[in-house]
């Protein structure tokens, strides 16, 4: 349910509909060009294609392109039914246009709710606490005034921060990278890449200075690296060379045992809640499987199996980050980003090294 709060870029917002993200709703609106219709982020119905969605600022701005609105999310209506989640959406609101995130308490007071209240409200509305909300809109903010600002001094000033050494500490969390990096658009960042093979296909690691960012499993290599570009479009994809041969083994003997205790270097980039997904992912017991429903409710969400589902689909680390632990409600494998089979085999190794 939630994507970066500010919902700066598209791809911000495109996470956001997949994740069926409802505080998203107070930000803008998407149409599809096969269908005429607009909706909200948060739309119950089946999610287009993302060559024929384009975003828009309001309702009225979408019809003013020719849009009607859909008929099962009504994104023409301002008001939600259920109060709590208008409590919720006025405080993300009032977090993402202040320069210095509110306090708990004033965000609860605000809404007449005691901060205890108000944080377990905000959580089960969002996926996140008010304080990682704020985190996240000011990320969101720095990288859009690193975007449009003149200077970096400007853009730090812009963001909210009162000096630049609170900004440079933060921004490495913030961006992945440095602001200058950032500001050219992720230009110049090193990413280098190293192919493999394992018993469930060929492997793309990808690895920054920081550690592993993306392992990919497929049977074509240049689909792997078309995938590759698209995850970091700016980067500078360079050949490892062969010395990455120790990483890429150890890699596919993750692959290749995903219970045994293998221990890699990462370098995870997502959004508040992808990383929150992602983190319960990993204390999931190898050998053991949830279902996205139960994972959701672990997380305080009781509603948020389809928002879990979005952040496994984004996961860019296949196996490391064990997406393939979570099913259906009916114990079936359902999807995976690298196909059912291999997901199934995954799970079947895992039980398997469990018994023994």
């Amino acid at each position: 349910m939630f994507a970066t709060p500010s919902y700066a870029t598209d791809d911000d917002k495109w996470s956001a509909i997949l994740g069926r993200d409802r505080t998203a709703d107070a930000y803008f609106r998407y149409s599809v060009a096969t269908t005429g219709v607009y909706c909200r982020p948060s739309c119950p119905s089946r999610r287009p294609r993302r060559e024929n969605v384009r975003f828009h600022a309001d309702g009225k701005a979408a019809e003013a392109c020719g849009f009607r609105p859909c008929r099962r999310c009504h994104p023409d209506r301002e008001r939600s039914a259920d109060p709590h989640l208008d409590v919720v959406i006025a405080a993300c609101r009032r977090i993402a246009e202040a320069d210095e995130p509110p306090h708990l308490a004033e965000l609860a007071g605000a809404a007449g709710f005691s901060p205890h209240h108000f944080h377990r409200l905000f959580k089960a509305a969002t996926g996140v606490t008010p304080k990682a909300y704020g985190a996240a809109c000011r990320a969101g903010r720095v990288r859009r005034d690193l975007t449009l600002a003149p200077t970096i001094t400007e853009a730090l000033y812009d963001a909210g921060f009162n000096s630049s050494g609170r900004f440079y500490a933060a921004a490495d969390f913030m961006l992945g990278m440095t602001p200058s990096a950032w500001r050219a658009g992720g230009a110049g960042e090193i990413i280098r890449t190293a192919l493999g093979t394992s018993s469930l296909g060929r492997v793309l690691v990808a690895v920054t200075d920081k550690g592993v960012c993306a392992i990919l499993i497929g049977d074509d290599p240049a689909l792997l690296t078309a995938d590759l570009r698209r995850r970091f479009p700016k980067a500078d994809l360079v050949d490892g060379d062969g010395g990455l041969g120790r990483l890429v083994a150890d890699v596919i003997a993750l692959i290749d045992d995903p219970a045994g205790a293998h221990v890699l270097p990462l370098d995870i980039r997502g959004t508040a809640f992808q990383q929150r997904v992602w983190t319960a992912l990993r204390a999931i017991p190898p050998g053991t499987t949830l279902s996205y429903g139960e994972l959701a409710a672990a997380l305080g969400l009781p509603r948020g199996a389809r928002a879990v589902a979005g952040a496994c689909a984004a996961n860019p680390l296949a196996v490391a980050i064990p997406c393939h632990r979570l099913v259906r409600g009916d114990g079936d494998t359902a999807g995976y980003r690298w196909g059912a089979e291999r997901k199934r085999t995954l799970i079947e190794r895992e039980k398997r090294s469990r018994k023994t």
